[in-house]
């Protein structure tokens, strides 16, 4: 690209913008160093991986480049011998952390962020390395003396040493014979020596070396003679440590001079990583959206199109201030590759022309761009632009030929693929001069087939671009009321005159005015009239749209607030029903279990009319509850009509057993009662609580004992299984237990088990309590009681059953 058309569009500016969300030097560099691509499909990726960072952020806000710094020269530097303090290394295992944490994190969401996990995957870790430092070096930078074997013996010497030397000459500093020869009781140090403050006038009271005065000469600082050796050591100690200090640096250096390419690697992938992450928080702070980067086509039945593509919608220039920023609009049609913008000055022309410059520059560099949704650009090869007054008072040139330095130099470079973008073209001459060149410069640029944006002031080229296929007009608007531009670009309109209409809004005098009018063409103030009427009916139309966008909105807003209701709506009204059906199942369930419980008792021979009678009273009242309806037979009761010749039963006879609503078959007859079978309970009664069947309700009777016999057979479960003799149920809740204790006993009780053991365990005493509670309603239960010892005393609870008959 070129640099001096990037500088004239304030790119530099632009990236200054994007360095800031950087985290260290090296990403810096890289984002003040930007360059726009000229390939399509690099670029195209460029917008995806920071579309991919964005989304990223947005799901790990926290997600940074912390911690890492630009280690490259230190890491090379090891090559060459030199050894790096602890502060460097400390660095260098930060930024190899950093390293594995952002491949790991970005490895594990390769699904979901596909090229950052393939940036992050060229990110070297160097674990030994990482491990190696930690090992050597602590948190404050400093060498742990576990670094070295040796090391670790010569500090613990040093320490004895410094002990032993501290005593001794703290000994003779405090001592109170020396009292008066120090000008202090203290121990100070000089030339790494510790020495005591002697009083110069008793020099020599005291034998040792001087190291040292104070400045008014007062005071001597002396090294006794008998700690001289002990200072000896212990500066030898020290001077061993650093040697061997030295030594384990200097080792672990070289590893680093091993790894020092991957190293440098490593930043380099890091610092590329923290610009798409840098990319991305630009994008967020301007409002940024991903523009669809499209390649260059074929324009059918235009040969000279060069196939460019520029549609921006609601694109704003990303150094102006934000709130008050106007966007523009703008889109080359397929037969329009040239736009000639007009004006007044200050109108916006120029900001017009950059800010749509700056949005080639910055989609080719992966930036998204401060438009809304649905912009379209083509990728240039290059870009071109001449704006503002590049008067060289160095080189004698003036305006005009400075312009048309730069111009001659963009005719020479541009081509099909590139995008020239001209700021008042023919301005700085005579008018009438300036105007033939500048049609002149764009009727060439048309020619050769090049993507232009001009602006100017000459009216000239207003009729020139209606005359020419492939370019066409636009214009800043002018709002005469407060002598103002609008600063909104308007395509396909171009600017009229406001001279006239400005000086007379201002107070100029009319008859100057008028006198000024006759002096205009007339031809032109028609178009100027025509121009007005236009923009008026231009400004309606824009108006009435955006009224109808506004109520659209509103609409869909309304469509989408009554959807989530009716979503809402529709997720109660299923949690309802399902809350329903799953109540009416519970109840059902129990239901269940009550009629098995029933059934199981009306099994039992021999019982007294009353029981039964009891049981069948339980029955209905448990027909008739809510939640089931299960119908129940209605036999009428018909008598034979012989009042002189009482009925007599026999043995196999089915007779009406009017107290049970039912019918049964004689199967025993004594003296005093009758045993009749109904269904599989068999029940005695007195020959007058019976009631002989006609010939049809035998029948019927008959057909209906077969069908019951019938679904007996289907619906009784199998028989005889032994659910074993002994329950345990320790550990489980109260709700559970008592379930599986009523399952049980029913078992039990079917397999014609006369006793069972249930061992709850001791505990709390709750589950033994709430199973004893249950044993003592059960009707299956006869009685209860705790186990022996030897069977678990209170925490088992044996239980006999009835007896089947």
């Amino acid at each position: 690209m070129n640099q001096k058309s990037a500088e004239t569009l304030e790119f530099p500016k632009v990236l200054a913008l994007l360095a800031k969300h950087t985290s260290f030097s090296t990403s810096r560099e890289l984002a003040l160093n930007l360059h726009p691509t000229a390939d399509l499909n690099v670029a195209r990726e460029l917008q995806r991986e920071t579309s991919e960072a964005r989304e990223l952020l947005e799901l790990k806000p926290g997600f940074i480049m912390g911690g890492v710094s630009d280690v490259r020269h230190e890491a090379l530097a090891t090559q060459r011998g030199i050894v790096l303090d602890g502060p460097t290394l400390l660095k260098i295992k930060s930024t190899l952390r950093r390293a594995s944490i952002v491949r790991r994190t970005l490895s594990r969401a390769s699904g979901q962020f596909p090229l950052l996990a393939r940036l992050a995957d060229q990110l070297e870790e160097c674990e030994g390395l990482q491990e190696e430092i930690d090992r050597v070096i602590d948190e404050n930078a400093e060498v742990k003396d576990s670094a070295s074997a040796r090391l670790a013996i010569l500090r613990r010497e040093v320490r004895v040493a410094h002990d032993r030397l501290l005593s001794k000459i703290t000994n003779i500093a405090t001592s109170s014979s020396n009292a008066k020869y120090l000008q202090e009781q203290h121990v100070t140090q000089r030339n790494g020596r510790y020495v005591i403050p002697l009083k110069a006038e008793f020099k020599g009271r005291i034998p040792g070396v001087v190291h040292d005065q104070s400045s008014s000469g007062a005071t001597l600082f002396i090294e006794p003679l008998s700690t001289v050796e002990l200072n000896n050591r212990y500066r030898e100690l020290q001077i061993d440590e650093e040697n061997e200090v030295r030594r384990v640096l200097a080792e672990l250096c070289e590893l680093i001079a091993h790894e020092s390419e991957r190293i440098v690697a490593t930043v380099e992938g890091l610092a590329y990583l923290d610009l798409v992450l840098a990319r991305a928080k630009y994008a967020t702070e301007l409002n940024a959206n991903e523009p669809k980067l499209v390649d260059f086509k074929v324009i059918p039945n235009h040969p000279k199109h060069p196939g460019s593509t520029i549609k921006l919608i609601q694109a704003r220039h990303p150094l102006l201030d934000p709130d008050t920023v106007v966007p523009i609009d703008v889109e080359l049609d397929d037969d329009t590759y040239a736009l000639v913008i007009t004006g007044p000055n200050t109108g916006g022309k120029t900001v017009a022309l950059k800010t749509i410059g700056l949005m080639v520059l910055m989609s080719q560099c992966g930036l998204h761009l401060p438009t809304t949704v649905g912009s379209e650009l083509s990728v240039f090869e290059d870009i071109y632009a001449d704006i503002g007054d590049e008067q060289s008072i160095e080189q004698s040139l003036s305006t005009f030929s400075a312009h048309m330095t730069n111009i001659i130099q963009i005719l020479q470079s541009a081509n099909q693929r590139s995008l020239v973008i001209l700021d008042e073209l023919g301005a700085g001459t005579d008018p009438t001069e300036g105007s033939a060149l500048a049609r002149a410069i764009l009727s060439h640029l048309l020619e050769r087939g090049i993507t232009c944006l001009v602006t100017t002031h000459h009216p000239e080229l207003k009729a020139f671009s209606y005359n020419r296929r492939g370019i066409r007009n636009a214009s800043v608007q002018f709002d005469l009321e407060t002598l103002s531009p609008t600063y909104r670009l308007v395509v396909g309109l171009p600017g009229r005159s406001n001279a006239l209409a400005i000086a007379e809004r201002l107070g100029l005098p009319q008859e100057i005015i008028e006198e000024a009018r006759g002096m205009v063409a007339t031809e032109e103030l028609k178009v100027d009239n025509l121009l007005d009427e236009i923009q008026k009916t231009r400004d309606e139309a824009s108006r009435a749209l955006d009224r109808a966008r506004q109520i659209e909105q509103e609409q869909e807003h309304l469509r989408a607030e009554l959807q989530s209701r009716l979503d809402q709506i529709e997720a109660e009204r299923i949690a309802k029903l399902q809350e329903a059906e799953e109540q009416a199942e519970a109840e059902l369930e129990v239901l269940r279990r009550d009629i098995r419980r029933l059934k199981m008792q009306l099994e039992s021979v021999g019982q007294p009319l009353d029981a039964i009678r009891e049981m069948k009273k339980v029955a209905s009242e448990m027909q008739a509850r809510d939640y089931v309806n299960l119908p129940e037979p209605e036999l009428e009761l018909v008598y034979e009509e012989d009042d002189d010749k009482p009925h007599t039963f026999r043995l196999g006879e089915i007779v009406q057993v009017p107290s049970l609503s039912s019918t049964g078959q004689i199967t025993e007859i004594t003296s005093d009662d009758v045993e009749v079978t109904v269904g599989r309970l068999r029940v005695r009664v007195k020959p007058e609580e019976l009631a002989p069947l006609n010939s049809q309700q035998r029948k019927a009777a008959r057909r209906e004992q077969e069908k019951r016999q019938k679904s007996d057979l289907i619906s009784t479960p199998e028989r005889g299984k032994s659910p074993g003799l002994e329950l345990d149920l320790r550990g489980e809740r109260v709700e559970v237990a008592t379930q599986r204790v009523e399952e049980y006993i029913d078992a039990a009780y079917m397999a014609g088990l006369p006793w069972v053991r249930i061992i709850h365990g001791k505990g709390t005493g709750a589950l033994r309590k709430a199973i004893r509670e249950l044993l003592a309603h059960h009707p299956l239960v006869v009685k209860q009681a705790s186990g022996s010892e030897k069977e678990g005393g209170s925490g088992v609870t044996i239980v006999h059953l009835a007896t089947q008959h």
